[in-house]
């Protein structure tokens, strides 16, 4: 859960020790008081976690399983459709259960013995160093909450759907876990603020909503586009999709409450790795090729 995606509803602790989530005004669960708790009691069992410690266990309500079933069912049907091969290969690589909601720490253990990756709990905000620097070390940052049930087909912010089936699934996959792995590397020697920056941009319009095409069509790699049902059954006509652009992509806004306007495709797979392998080192030097002022 990384700082640009979630500055939607903070994470506060008070000084008596005392852990709340604020909610935006046009959050679903501003006005769900119950939720607000079940938030916050989530959030504390992250905030008490220590590196190297079982990832800890969630108490889900009947409701929000009810709610996994029904969404992981649907989106289920969406990737075959509409992923792309590595993703699907993840996904069955990870064998996700559709018809109860798992907790993080098993996924993270099958997730281990696949590519080496492993889930730590994340209570809101990280910071970006911190979110990419975690990459590096095989390490996935991720919440442990459920959208709330008022809106099923797109959640404003990553919750378990979103970390789970979206990047879970592609870390499953060898290649895919490569390039995550290579973004924290980069993250970790990037050469200035500005150059991470960039770098965020360009994971958010590659590895969070990016595009391959495949026997002519564009399908789906990007794990934020692969939990949201509503933008799966539009992105072929509701987004302008252009080619792999790191200029492009510096520039171009994005907004997390609303399906996105812009995608970006490359045209294979191995077209993806080359473009990474242009970009990353300028990074690392903290001047991205292209990008401008």
């Amino acid at each position: 859960m990384f700082e640009e995606a979630t500055v939607y509803s903070p994470v506060i602790r008070q000084e008596n020790g005392t852990v709340s989530v604020t909610f935006a005004r046009e959050h679903p669960g501003f006005s769900d008081a119950d939720y607000q708790r079940h938030r916050a009691r989530i959030a504390e069992l992250a905030l008490t976690y220590r590196p190297g410690d079982p990832v800890p266990e969630v108490d889900y309500t009947a409701e929000e399983v009810d709610l996994w079933r029904q969404v992981v069912g649907d989106l289920q049907d969406k990737h075959r459709r509409y992923a792309a091969a590595e993703f699907l290969d993840g996904s069955r690589r990870l064998g996700l259960p559709s018809d109860r909601l798992p907790q993080l720490r098993e996924v993270s253990g099958r997730l281990r013995a696949l590519t080496g990756f492993h889930f730590t709990p994340a209570a809101g905000i990280v910071g970006l160093r911190d979110f990419y620097g975690s990459l590096a070390e095989g390490r996935f940052q991720a919440t442990q909450y459920i959208r709330h049930c008022s809106l099923p087909y797109f959640s404003p912010e990553p919750d378990m759907m979103h970390e789970v089936v979206g990047h879970g699934n592609a870390l499953a996959n060898g290649r895919l876990a490569a390039l995550y792995r290579r973004v924290g590397r980069a993250a970790c020697r990037a050469g200035s603020r500005k150059a991470l920056e960039v770098l965020s941009r360009v994971f958010w319009f590659t590895l969070e909503y990016g595009l391959v095409r495949e026997n002519g069509e564009p399908r789906v790699y990007g794990a934020s586009l692969l939990s949201s049902v509503g933008e799966l059954e539009q992105f072929r006509t509701a987004a302008e999709v252009r080619p792999l652009d790191v200029a492009a992509m510096a520039r171009q806004s994005y907004t997390v409450e609303n399906f996105q306007p812009v995608l970006f495709c490359a045209e294979s797979f191995d077209q993806l790795e080359a473009f990474y392998d242009d970009f990353l080192p300028a990074v690392e030097a903290g001047e991205p090729a292209l990008v401008g002022s």
